[in-house]
């Protein structure tokens, strides 16, 4: 058993996760689901990289307050990060990253905290130094290749959000290739959506989550799959001229929610 909560390298976990979805999607039960990838926070850093990993293999990605970008609320000193970078090989397990404490920053709900904060199954120690720096080298990568990203994805972060940046989502939702992305940032709420806001809150993140599933989930045969493995490219047609048309004039959709007496902002772009 190794160390808890140790990364050695980032790209060894995305493998052991990509072998593992594989092998539950392709068992026979399976073969005809859509194929959805769920990831909160390092968990939404872990998805976008499978995505990258097999582009056509996924239909979709869940992104809850996505790792793309630590916060600078919680990022140690530059300084400190060029210190610790330097003895990183050396001391890889050591717990000596010094951070804020995630779980204040993170979680809204104060008896929601506590009942966290005292589950001996949740890592509340000082992050290991290798942990820290592989989650700092793979967000600063996920923020370079965003415009990488295509396929259809639905993110969601709280507008108070100071563990990871609610900005980059914004960026995430901007730059991506995809042609179906939706973006609702939920004013007021932290980093926790699905744990540490209030139960009403949380009731509306899940129905927002279950709502773009059941519009996207469909019955898959094998020709659909090889079909989607060579898809050709999507165009927007003008009625006026037959041609293509240009990018700020293909339709967007925008629909704006309402969540416990707080205006939502959602984005939904769609090739139609």
């Amino acid at each position: 058993m190794g160390a808890r909560c140790y990364i050695r390298s980032f790209r060894r976990l995305v493998d052991d996760c990509h072998h593992f979805f594989k092998s539950v999607c392709e068992l026979e039960e399976y073969r005809s689901k859509s194929r959805f990838l769920y990831g909160e926070s390092m968990g939404g850093a872990v998805a976008l990289l499978l995505h990258r990993k097999d582009p056509a293999f996924w239909d979709g990605a869940v992104l809850v307050a996505p790792m793309c970008k630590i916060s600078e609320k919680v990022k140690p000193h530059p300084l400190v990060i060029t210190l610790l970078t330097q003895v990183e090989d050396v001391i890889p397990k050591w717990k000596i990253v010094p951070t804020k404490d995630v779980i204040d920053a993170a979680f809204k709900d104060p008896v929601k905290r506590e009942k966290i904060r005292k589950n001996t199954l949740i890592y509340q120690d000082k992050p290991r130094l290798k942990t820290a720096l592989e989650m700092l080298r793979t967000s600063m990568y996920i923020e370079d290749s965003l415009s990488q990203v295509n396929l259809p994805f639905f993110v969601l972060h709280g507008e108070a959000d100071t563990v990871t940046d609610p900005e980059i989502s914004r960026a995430l939702y901007e730059r991506a290739a995809s042609v179906d992305k939706t973006i609702k940032l939920y004013p007021g709420m932290w980093h926790g959506l699905t744990a540490g806001e209030p139960d009403e809150n949380v009731e509306a993140i899940f129905s927002d989550i279950v709502a773009w599933l059941n519009e996207r989930s469909r019955s898959w045969t094998m020709e659909d799959r090889l079909r989607k493995m060579t898809p050709a490219p999507g165009k927007f047609i003008d009625g006026k001229n037959g041609g293509e048309a240009p990018a700020h004039a293909r339709p967007q959709r925008q629909r704006r929610g309402f969540l416990c007496g707080l205006t939502g902002r959602t984005h939904h772009h769609a090739e139609m």
